[in-house]
Protein backbone atom coordinates (compact mmCIF):
# COMPACT_ATOMS: atom_id res chain seq x y z
CA UNK A 1 0.00 0.00 0.00
CA UNK A 2 3.22 2.35 -0.06
CA UNK A 3 3.10 5.45 -2.60
CA UNK A 4 -0.30 6.29 -2.33
CA UNK A 5 -1.61 9.72 -2.87
CA UNK A 6 -2.91 11.97 -0.12
CA UNK A 7 -6.50 11.27 -1.36
CA UNK A 8 -5.96 7.32 -1.77
CA UNK A 9 -4.25 7.71 2.31
CA UNK A 10 -7.23 9.49 3.71
CA UNK A 11 -9.37 7.03 2.12
CA UNK A 12 -7.19 4.00 3.57
CA UNK A 13 -7.65 5.83 6.84
CA UNK A 14 -11.18 6.60 6.58
CA UNK A 15 -10.60 10.68 7.13
CA UNK A 16 -11.01 13.51 4.63
CA UNK A 17 -7.81 15.19 3.18
CA UNK A 18 -8.33 18.28 5.40
CA UNK A 19 -8.30 16.02 8.43
CA UNK A 20 -4.92 14.60 6.95
CA UNK A 21 -3.51 17.68 6.46
CA UNK A 22 -5.09 19.29 9.97
CA UNK A 23 -2.84 16.25 11.45
CA UNK A 24 0.03 17.36 9.41
CA UNK A 25 -0.02 20.66 11.21
CA UNK A 26 -0.81 19.60 14.80
CA UNK A 27 2.71 17.31 13.97
CA UNK A 28 1.29 14.24 14.38
CA UNK A 29 1.94 13.34 10.95
CA UNK A 30 4.97 13.75 8.52
CA UNK A 31 4.88 15.99 5.51
CA UNK A 32 6.68 13.58 2.66
CA UNK A 33 8.66 15.31 0.56
CA UNK A 34 7.19 15.70 -2.60
CA UNK A 35 8.82 13.30 -5.67
CA UNK A 36 11.42 14.12 -7.82
CA UNK A 37 11.24 14.02 -11.68
CA UNK A 38 8.92 15.93 -14.43
CA UNK A 39 5.47 16.19 -15.00
CA UNK A 40 2.61 16.05 -12.44
CA UNK A 41 3.48 12.94 -10.97
CA UNK A 42 6.47 14.05 -9.69
CA UNK A 43 5.68 16.73 -7.62
CA UNK A 44 2.62 14.84 -6.01
CA UNK A 45 3.54 13.49 -2.18
CA UNK A 46 3.20 10.08 -1.56
CA UNK A 47 2.65 8.23 1.45
CA UNK A 48 3.51 4.94 2.57
CA UNK A 49 2.09 1.78 4.86
CA UNK A 50 4.23 3.45 8.09
CA UNK A 51 1.92 6.65 7.25
CA UNK A 52 -0.99 4.53 7.41
CA UNK A 53 -0.04 2.81 10.64
CA UNK A 54 0.54 6.23 12.32
CA UNK A 55 -2.99 7.38 11.39
CA UNK A 56 -4.53 4.01 12.39
CA UNK A 57 -3.33 4.81 15.89
CA UNK A 58 -4.62 8.46 15.81
CA UNK A 59 -7.78 7.67 15.23
CA UNK A 60 -7.77 4.23 17.57
CA UNK A 61 -6.10 6.56 20.06
CA UNK A 62 -8.87 9.30 19.63
CA UNK A 63 -11.86 6.49 19.48
CA UNK A 64 -9.98 5.68 23.33
CA UNK A 65 -11.20 9.27 24.33
CA UNK A 66 -7.74 10.49 24.30
CA UNK A 67 -6.75 14.12 23.03
CA UNK A 68 -4.83 15.46 20.16
CA UNK A 69 -2.00 16.40 22.37
CA UNK A 70 -1.82 13.76 24.81
CA UNK A 71 -1.70 11.51 21.20
CA UNK A 72 1.17 13.61 20.41
CA UNK A 73 2.78 13.06 23.63
CA UNK A 74 2.05 9.10 23.16
CA UNK A 75 3.48 9.67 19.95
CA UNK A 76 6.67 11.17 21.56
CA UNK A 77 7.20 8.62 23.99
CA UNK A 78 7.06 5.80 21.56
CA UNK A 79 10.47 7.27 20.10
CA UNK A 80 11.74 7.31 24.07
CA UNK A 81 10.23 4.12 25.25
CA UNK A 82 8.99 6.01 28.41
CA UNK A 83 6.41 3.12 29.26
CA UNK A 84 6.09 5.28 32.83
CA UNK A 85 4.55 7.99 31.25
CA UNK A 86 2.81 5.86 28.56
CA UNK A 87 1.34 4.16 31.40
CA UNK A 88 0.12 7.39 33.39
CA UNK A 89 -1.77 8.52 30.34
CA UNK A 90 -3.59 5.33 29.95
CA UNK A 91 -4.46 5.31 33.78
CA UNK A 92 -5.74 9.18 33.72
CA UNK A 93 -7.82 8.11 30.52
CA UNK A 94 -9.57 5.19 32.70
CA UNK A 95 -10.28 7.46 35.14
CA UNK A 96 -12.20 10.25 33.12
CA UNK A 97 -14.02 7.05 31.00
CA UNK A 98 -14.59 5.52 34.63
CA UNK A 99 -15.86 9.56 35.25
CA UNK A 100 -17.97 9.41 32.48
CA UNK A 101 -19.74 5.93 32.70
CA UNK A 102 -20.74 7.01 36.46
CA UNK A 103 -22.18 10.14 34.96
CA UNK A 104 -24.09 8.23 31.88
CA UNK A 105 -25.12 5.65 34.36
CA UNK A 106 -26.98 8.14 36.49
CA UNK A 107 -28.38 9.84 33.40
CA UNK A 108 -29.94 6.71 32.48
CA UNK A 109 -30.93 5.72 35.97
CA UNK A 110 -32.83 9.17 36.12
CA UNK A 111 -34.69 8.91 32.58
CA UNK A 112 -35.68 5.08 32.97
CA UNK A 113 -37.22 6.63 36.26
CA UNK A 114 -38.87 9.78 34.36
CA UNK A 115 -39.75 7.58 31.88
CA UNK A 116 -41.76 5.22 34.52
CA UNK A 117 -43.06 8.08 35.67
CA UNK A 118 -44.81 9.44 32.74
CA UNK A 119 -45.95 5.62 31.35
CA UNK A 120 -47.67 5.45 34.97
CA UNK A 121 -48.21 8.29 36.42
CA UNK A 122 -51.44 10.28 37.22
CA UNK A 123 -52.83 12.93 34.82
CA UNK A 124 -51.29 16.14 34.39
CA UNK A 125 -47.92 17.20 32.48
CA UNK A 126 -45.44 14.26 32.09
CA UNK A 127 -42.46 14.45 34.38
CA UNK A 128 -40.08 14.12 31.80
CA UNK A 129 -41.11 17.15 29.96
CA UNK A 130 -40.95 18.89 33.33
CA UNK A 131 -37.76 17.57 34.47
CA UNK A 132 -36.01 19.64 31.84
CA UNK A 133 -38.05 22.57 32.19
CA UNK A 134 -35.95 25.21 33.80
CA UNK A 135 -38.55 27.88 35.36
Amino acid sequence: MSNMTIARFAREGGVGVETIRYYQRRGLLGLPERGGGGGLRGNIRRYGDADIRRLRFIRSAQAAGFTLEQIGELIELDATEDRARARTLATQRIEALDQRIAELQAARKALHRLAHDCAHGEAGPCPILTAFDSD
